[in-house]
């Protein structure tokens, strides 16, 4: 009888176990946004965008869904995405009040939310909107290359970056800058020409905001950007941090 029952307990715990490795193989795998809607500029490069985040997603076990329908910012739609990715959307005047409330929700829910570029250039009637994401979009010079200074040099989103970092992007100037927000990157004004913010320029951060996490590049404004390693993870760790 003992060896019998030792037999039982035996294959109780092979199906035991083989049902922690079947459970682990169909856990869902979180789900981003990847919103892209244009009502003013349209950035060529979106569509390479989407594609690099999809591709980071493929291999990073994250699925990414992409819209630029406002009508899927609903609290109760927001639910399934563990991050929104605002991938260069323009204009004022996006979202409905109601689409604006899911949104905040979203956040004070403790969503994720990462903005490329024009991230910063939409949305410039709603004053929380620009705190959440840590500045509105001012001006540019025209697309040239500049040196990165690394702020954070061992945080995760930027420790492997070099330093300097010589990057050629368009450099946003920002109005309405939060100040609380943590800076991951300055550019150096004079390595370029049309820097308006007195050398004291930031171009990525993050934050914890009102529950939710914010990590924000001005980064992206080019097709090449997402091709460019270095860029590719600086934006991955990112989205990795929001996910948390």
């Amino acid at each position: 009888m003992k060896f019998q029952s030792k037999i039982i307990l035996f294959l109780l715990c092979l199906l035991s176990f083989g049902f922690k490795i079947e459970k682990k193989k169909t856990a869902k795998k979180p789900v981003v946004l990847v919103f892209s809607l244009t009502k003013g500029y349209h950035h060529a490069s979106i569509t390479d965008g989407i594609n690099a985040i999809q591709k980071l997603g493929a291999t990073n076990r994250f699925t990414v869904d992409t819209t630029t329908n406002v009508n899927l910012f609903t609290a109760e739609n927001l639910k399934k995405y563990k991050a929104l990715v605002f991938l260069s959307p323009t204009g004022s005047n996006i979202f409905t009040d109601e689409q604006k409330a899911a949104l905040k929700k979203y956040i004070n829910n403790g969503g994720g939310f990462v903005g490329i570029h024009a991230a910063s250039d939409c949305n410039f009637e709603w004053e929380w909107y620009g705190k959440m994401v840590g500045g509105f979009f001012d001006s540019h010079p025209k697309i040239q290359e500049a040196k990165l200074n690394i702020i954070e040099a061992k945080n995760k989103m930027v420790k492997d970056l070099p330093q300097p970092w010589s990057h050629k992007d368009e450099w946003y100037n920002f109005k309405s800058f939060n100040t609380s927000v943590n800076v991951l990157i300055k550019v150096d004004e004079t390595s370029y020409q049309g820097g308006t913010m007195k050398n004291d320029h930031p171009i990525s951060w993050y934050h914890n905001f009102e529950g939710g996490k914010v990590f924000y590049t001005a980064l992206g404004h080019t097709k090449e950007c997402y091709t460019d390693s270095l860029f590719l993870q600086h934006l991955l760790a990112g989205i990795k941090w929001v996910m948390k």
